[in-house]
C-alpha cells in the first residue's frame, strides 16, 4: 500500500425503510479537516485521470456503481515511490479511500451504468489558482494501463 493512503471499510445499516452509510466523521482517525464535498461521475468505460494535489487530501466514496480507482506514488523520497495501487470500490465494496497530497490518482467506471463518487476534501476549490496538476491518462510516465485485465 502506498504510504499515507488509508482505506476505511464502510458499514451499511439496512432495514425495511432503506439504508444508512456513514462515510467520514470528524472523530475518524483518518479525518484531516474539511474544505468541501463534491460529487463527480463517469459513464461506463470512461477514464478520468491523472491528477494530484499539492495540499489537498481526498476522501473518495463511490455511492453508485463501481469504479476502479488507481493511485501512483511519484513522491521523491517516499518509501513507496513508484508504487501503483488499484482499488475496486462502490456498490459491491463500500469503502472510503483517503488519498494524500502529491499522489497521482484517477478512476475508471467499471459498472454497466454511470458510477458516482462523493469526495470530501480538505481544501476549498480555488477557482483562480486550483491545487490540481494533470497529465494525460494514456500518454505519460506512469506505469499503468487502463485496459481491462481479462483472464
Amino acid at each position: 500500500m502506498i504510504k499515507d493512503v488509508t482505506v476505511k471499510k464502510l458499514r451499511v445499516m439496512c432495514d425495511e425503510r432503506g439504508r444508512l452509510m456513514e462515510m467520514l466523521r470528524s472523530d475518524d482517525e483518518c479525518f484531516k479537516g474539511f474544505g468541501q464535498v463534491y460529487l463527480t461521475s463517469a459513464y461506463p468505460g470512461v477514464v478520468k485521470a491523472w491528477h494530484y494535489h499539492r495540499k489537498q487530501w481526498d476522501h473518495f466514496v463511490v455511492v453508485k456503481g463501481m469504479m476502479k480507482v488507481v493511485l501512483y506514488d511519484s513522491r521523491e523520497g517516499s518509501p513507496t515511490h513508484g508504487e501503483v495501487n488499484e482499488f475496486f470500490m462502490g456498490s459491491h465494496n463500500p469503502i472510503l479511500l483517503q488519498i494524500p497530497p502529491m499522489v497521482y490518482h484517477g478512476f475508471k467506471c467499471i459498472s454497466e451504468t454511470e458510477a458516482v463518487v462523493v469526495n470530501t476534501v480538505t481544501e476549498v476549490y480555488n477557482y483562480k489558482a486550483p491545487d490540481e496538476y494533470r497529465v494525460d491518462p494514456h500518454s505519460n510516465d506512469i506505469p499503468y494501463n487502463w485496459a481491462r485485465k481479462d483472464g
